[in-house]
């Protein structure tokens, strides 16, 4: 059974959230702030995080930002009343997997939820884990990225982007795809988080990402991994 810890000061939708993920058959744990959200997590394994945005003592962006400091991966979904691009590419760039803008549809929450607790199930992996693109290497079995500098904090999605693409070498990969086979659902309004997600790696992994020789652009389709 999949642990959830719910971090949401709203307590109608704190159990909401709860009664509707129990109804599904999943562990959930409450916090009502990010402080106790943040203490759970240390003392505790999830298989997924709900995290709010907005919330007294520590924001979500912050309590994202410090388990990720903790080396801690568990995927994150970001639940915010803020609809701006900026926020949801801040989320992105903390370490967050997922966002759901306020007011969102539960069939969509846990559609996402299952997406990426699939996902993350334990599968028989490929000798090949070790790989390097670019200015990173990267360990696929352990979730492990360094550049020349050390240890990159990567998200958990964005090893599964990179798992994608390899599987696609010097293939033409859509964004359509992306969403449906990395993130499990296909996309209405968000084929932007695609290329939020792609952004960043090349970041990371291009000498210049404004002119990227790793992870090309296909104009109107997608995105090619080529070497």
């Amino acid at each position: 059974m999949a642990k959830i810890l719910i971090v949401e000061d709203e307590p109608s939708m704190r159990l909401g959230l709860k009664d509707n993920l129990e109804f599904e058959s999943y562990e959930v744990e409450l916090a009502i702030d990010g402080q106790e959200g943040l203490e759970k997590v240390k003392r505790d394994q999830f298989d997924l995080i709900i995290l709010d945005v907005m919330m007294p003592k520590m924001s979500g962006f912050d309590l994202c930002k410090a388990i990720r400091e903790l080396k801690i991966m568990t995927p994150i979904i970001f639940l915010t009343a803020k609809s701006e691009e900026i926020d949801k590419v801040l989320g992105l760039e903390l370490g967050a997997d997922d966002y759901l803008t306020k007011p969102f549809s539960l069939r969509e929450l846990l559609a996402r939820v299952k997406a990426i607790l699939r996902r993350i199930q334990p599968t028989e992996k490929s000798v090949e884990n070790e790989v390097t693109i670019g200015r990173l290497s990267l360990d696929l079995a352990r979730y492990v990225a360094k550049d020349e500098e050390g240890e990159v904090r990567m998200s958990y999605k964005e090893f599964e982007i990179i798992q994608f693409l390899l599987e696609h070498k010097n293939e033409v990969v859509s964004r359509y795809d992306l969403l449906n086979k990395v993130w499990g659902y296909e996309s209405q309004p968000t084929t932007r988080t695609v290329d939020n997600f792609i952004l960043r790696l090349r970041q990371r992994i291009e000498e210049n990402h404004n002119e990227p020789k790793h992870i090309l652009t296909v104009h109107g389709v997608g995105y090619k991994l080529v070497g």
